[in-house]
């Protein structure tokens, strides 16, 4: 595997830096989605808080960064797969927000976008467990 900048081979610890940077960041997006439903504003359309592939973390899980083996694991699986949905109901809280239509987007916020940021944080903290595991077996 090699590393984001594409130097080196992609250990364990680099995997979880990784995974650490996107716990951060997507803590982020409901704060970035509250002001939104606040001003009827933000620097992102409603179609790019959706896309999954935008963000700094997407574009490495689709990146050449990961080995064919690592994305062949479950854990790569069920992280991409709820990094889409968390993406997804970002989206329909910002459509909703940006439309002016408050009450939907806190609706949507509370329904759909938190449960989603909650799953993505418990996958992710999953997978760098499972990480961290490792490299206490390799020690």
């Amino acid at each position: 595997m090699l590393q984001a900048n594409g130097v080196g081979p992609m250990t364990n610890a680099n995997l979880i830096y990784q995974i650490d940077e996107a716990i951060g960041a997507h803590g982020m997006w409901k704060m970035r989605l509250r002001a939104a439903m606040r001003t009827g504003k933000s620097d992102i359309s409603a179609h790019e808080a959706g896309c999954d592939g935008n963000c700094k973390f997407g574009q490495w899980l689709n990146s050449t960064a990961l080995s064919a083996e690592a994305k062949a694991d479950v854990p790569y699986k069920v992280v991409k797969r709820v990094h889409a949905d968390f993406h997804r109901s970002a989206g329909h809280v910002m459509s909703s927000a940006l439309g002016g239509r408050q009450r939907e987007a806190e609706e949507r916020l509370e329904g759909e976008f938190i449960p989603a940021s909650e799953k993505l944080v418990r996958a992710l903290m999953k997978w760098k467990s499972e990480l961290q595991k490792g490299i206490r077996r390799a020690a």
